[in-house]
């Protein structure tokens, strides 16, 4: 596969190709006329259609992201193929909506992430971060993604909702089942071989434990939610079901969809971008030492450029409202960020890391549009704290190998990596 000169991306063979030969394979992809078309995966159980046209370049992706009206989130954003209901009643969130309702219930949600709010975040934040590093320092260095990358973002999101502490392995637990994707170690999917190699029974175990931590998740925020309304406290659970923003209020599913949708792109999304960060500043030391030279001038540059290099979210979906080029009503097309942070026609050397990129316009928190990830300011306070507290306490701290990659082609995932300090 890795020799083809475009290769078939809804393959998933090709994902488990290392990153470099996938980078490639975009790269053939972007220098086609136009977005290629790619037959869908066939999945038992799963309502499938033809296929998708995969755009791959930043002007493409930036088209779709800022015409909801005709490239549409509905009926699914977060799937290629159709979600069924016993799955949308779970991961039906407002990412799987266009305005009117997209806008009515992120006017309420996003009153937990204005500036205000998120600057009173910053000592509990620092807090947080230096809890962590003082578990590693007396539990010595293990896996960088359990004792670290993946601790912050849990707790900071589990904080905001007025999760209790005894839940926060459970949360962690069932998101990365939720995001495990194709990768069997947490959906017990077993995948071998080539595009539409699945058994049923393989798929129905992997169905029915995605949908129990969908649910699992699910059942949690809508009890907290139910007790919040009685009692209400300070946290963000109690704000969205108690808010009234021009006469919108949260239900008890939108509220249990918004957690698992807060829980998977807050914590993976952050998690997976610390992961990387450290990997890309161990092989990078020119980068790290130019960023340690005057932290808070370079922080904000080398978020962007660890975001845009490592592209944690790999794709989003659209589908065409009416016809539109040589789309056509009904057309799904799939926004592939990975490949349109690595534009040739938009980024000067994409394949090089440079934390002093300016501009640097990628699309790593999705594109512009209503759709713009609304807790990127808080991914960006999280990793700016974390790495403060890992470089000045541990100066030595740097990655020993390769990462575990998850294997999926929706989360650039890392799912362990060996660390010493």
């Amino acid at each position: 596969m890795a020799t083809r000169t475009i290769p078939d991306i809804s393959d998933l063979g090709f994902w488990r190709l290392p990153p470099e030969e996938r980078m490639a394979g975009f790269a053939a992809l972007r220098r086609l006329d136009k977005p290629v078309f790619v037959p869908e995966l066939k999945v038992p159980f799963i309502k499938h259609g033809p296929g998708y046209h995969a755009l791959v370049r930043h002007a493409d992706v930036v088209e779709a992201s800022r015409n909801p009206e005709i490239f549409s989130s509905e009926p699914a954003a977060n799937s290629i193929l159709d979600m069924p209901r016993w799955l949308s009643v779970y991961f039906g969130s407002m990412i799987n909506m266009d305005d009117p309702k997209h806008a009515k219930i992120r006017r309420v949600v996003s009153r937990a992430f204005t500036p205000k709010v998120l600057a009173k975040m910053e000592s509990d934040l620092a807090g947080a971060a230096a809890r962590i590093v003082d578990d590693v320092v007396r539990e010595g260095p293990r896996d960088f993604v359990a004792q670290v990358a993946a601790r912050l973002p849990v707790q900071v999101i589990c904080d905001m909702m007025g999760i209790p502490e005894r839940h926060h392995e459970m949360v962690l637990h069932r998101t990365n089942v939720i995001l495990g994707n194709t990768d069997s170690e947490y959906t017990g999917i077993e995948y071998t071989g080539t595009r539409a190699d699945f058994g049923r029974l393989n798929v129905a175990r992997g169905l029915l434990k995605l949908m129990l931590a969908g649910n699992d998740l699910h059942r949690l925020a809508m009890r907290l939610g139910a007790r919040r309304r009685r009692e209400p406290a300070d946290d963000l659970t109690s704000a969205l079901v108690n808010a009234n923003v021009d006469g919108e209020r949260l239900t008890d599913q939108q509220l249990g969809s918004f957690f698992i949708l807060l829980v998977a792109a807050g914590n993976e999304t952050t998690r997976n971008a610390i992961a990387h960060g450290l990997k890309l500043f161990t092989d990078h030391p020119d980068q790290r030492e130019l960023l340690m030279s005057d932290y808070d001038r370079h922080i904000g540059g080398a978020i962007e450029e660890i975001v845009r290099y490592s592209t944690p979210v790999i794709h989003f979906r659209r589908t065409l409202t009416r016809d539109h080029g040589h789309y056509r009503k009904g057309d799904k097309v799939v926004l592939f960020y990975n490949s349109a942070n690595r534009d040739e026609d938009v980024f000067e050397n994409p394949d090089e890391f440079d934390i002093t990129r300016s501009p640097n316009p990628h699309v790593g928190f999705g594109g512009p549009g209503p759709h713009y990830c609304l807790g990127a300011n808080l991914a960006r306070r999280e990793i700016t704290v974390m790495f403060r507290e890992l470089f000045t306490r541990l100066p030595g701290i740097r990655t020993t190998g390769e990462p575990d990659r998850l294997f999926s082609n929706f989360i650039n995932g890392v799912k362990r990596q060996p660390y010493t300090f």
